[in-house]
């Protein structure tokens, strides 16, 4: 298993909070983005730099995701698009993606889009508090936990029938 951050717009307290659990845990963090991102320097956390395109890295994670994997992304289409092939995504906010919920946030979502668009003025998300880096610390580790043991049952599975591929 590994952790998916697609980087781009991901808050550095956020960042740090990743590669410290990917650290203590051993879980290989991936960060994808069309820019370099600076990162603390961690035995477990790679950086994917992709094209500049609008979705390069959305399009990066689609194709390099694994069963069980963690995404985290504020990418409300690319949450929709992954939650809907049973992954699980979080965004910076530590709000945890589901199928009960994802479909309303994309309609918020292309809503806002198209009052922008019509040159209506928008409030923006204010900066992210201390409480909203708790709740994500606090999501993170537990679909973290749920992610690791799902990969350590997939892999006594495969080992009680034989088929010992790593996760």
């Amino acid at each position: 298993m590994r952790i998916w951050v697609d980087a781009d717009s991901c808050p550095r307290r956020i960042r740090e909070i990743v590669c410290r659990a990917s650290d203590r845990k051993g879980i290989e963090a991936v960060f994808v983005a069309n820019r370099p991102i600076p990162l603390p320097n961690c035995r477990t956390v790679r950086m994917e730099r992709v094209g500049a395109g609008q979705d390069d890295a959305d399009r990066y994670i689609v194709e390099h995701i694994e069963e069980g994997d963690l995404i985290i992304t504020r990418d409300i289409p690319l949450a929709a698009l992954l939650v809907e092939k049973s992954f699980s995504v979080l965004n910076d906010r530590g709000d945890l993606y589901t199928r009960e919920n994802v479909r309303e946030r994309l309609s918020v979502r292309n809503f806002m889009a198209d009052l922008r668009e019509a040159g209506l003025p928008q409030d923006t998300p204010g900066q992210l508090s201390e409480k909203d880096i708790r709740t994500f610390a606090n999501t993170f580790d537990r679909e973290l936990v749920k992610a690791m043991r799902a990969a350590e049952a997939r892999r006594a599975e495969r080992e009680r029938s034989g088929t010992g591929s790593a996760d």
